[in-house]
């Protein structure tokens, strides 16, 4: 099966009331960990690549562990640029293959934010590629995105209708309460549900998208701080809140930091109770084990869209 788009994926989700997992990818144990979880459970997958990890991982390397993955697993995969900034960035990213960007031109004025927009769209188009555009600034840090408390913006539900119109995008990232990175939250998140409702109500049938969904579980954070990790009060999205935007007009979660933490929690405890060793297989095999784990547990319980690939 070759790549898709998310076009389907998202008329499918909206339907059906669930929501499709968007999973960070930087390597190969995380890229399997994630397509591994999402084929036990029968489910559609975007796989995110950010402008980081492209700089990391290489690009051509990415997307051929990305084919291996579609090899292997048979499943419908879209790959996404998560946060491109730039023209230059999500046409490289378009030109190389993905079937999906993002541009994010939030931190811009509104006018601003449209004639970007507008220029990426126009050339996506062309060449059969989605976009994603976004409304509204997260606080938090994640890769190059680095927004302050005192910057960040809930999205103006009055904008949302000429954003769309005047710019084609195919979907919408709003921000409503959730944040990036693991060091967000002082208390619990809490969803500003009146706003996508209001957001719902003026874009009947328009996919939706959360970033800084990550729930940070408590094990993880545990784990680290156990073995040497500084993550005092680390707090996420709590699930049943995802769940209900799942269940509203959010057609698409992002989902980072735990698979973040994930990882990291493992390889601590791993050299931790094994300090002397030192091949990568050891302490990689069972990080990727725990990613998959992350997966299959926010498919399931969380997205709702097992058994929907």
């Amino acid at each position: 099966m070759p790549l898709v788009t998310s076009t389907e994926m998202f008329k499918k989700a909206y339907e059906g009331k669930y929501a499709i997992g968007a999973f960070n990818v930087n390597n190969m144990e995380i890229i399997q960990g994630i397509t591994e979880a999402a084929k036990e459970v029968n489910a559609p997958l975007i796989l995110q690549v950010s402008a980081g990890a492209r700089k990391y991982a290489n690009h051509t390397y990415l997307m051929k562990l990305i084919e291996a993955a579609i090899e292997e697993t048979g499943l419908p995969i879209c790959v996404h640029l998560d946060h491109g900034d730039t023209f230059e960035l999500c046409k490289s990213c378009i030109d190389g293959g993905f079937t999906s960007v993002m541009i994010d031109g939030s931190h811009h004025p509104f006018e601003e934010n449209i004639k970007l927009t507008k220029q990426v769209v126009d050339y996506a188009h062309s060449k059969g590629v989605v976009v994603e555009g976004e409304l509204g600034r997260l606080a938090g840090i994640e890769d190059d995105v680095n927004v302050s408390d005192a910057d960040a913006a809930f999205t103006d539900p009055d904008q949302v209708e000429e954003f769309v119109q005047r710019t084609g995008v195919d979907s919408l990232a709003i921000a409503i309460g959730t944040s990036h990175g693991a060091f967000k939250f002082k208390g619990e998140a809490k969803l500003r549900f009146d706003i996508l409702e209001e957001i719902e109500r003026r874009l009947p049938g328009f996919p939706i998208v959360l970033h800084g969904a990550s729930s940070v579980m408590p094990e993880y954070v545990e784990m680290i701080n156990k073995f040497g990790g500084q993550m005092p009060g680390a707090k996420g999205v709590p699930e049943d809140m995802l769940r209900k935007a799942a269940s509203m007009a959010v057609c698409k979660i992002n989902i980072d930091s735990d698979l973040r933490l994930a990882l990291t929690g493992t390889i601590r405890k791993y050299f931790a109770e094994n300090p002397s060793h030192f091949d990568p297989r050891q302490y990689l095999g069972p990080a990727r084990t725990a990613i998959k784990e992350i997966v299959k547990h926010k498919i399931v319980n969380v997205l709702g869209c097992d058994g929907k690939a």
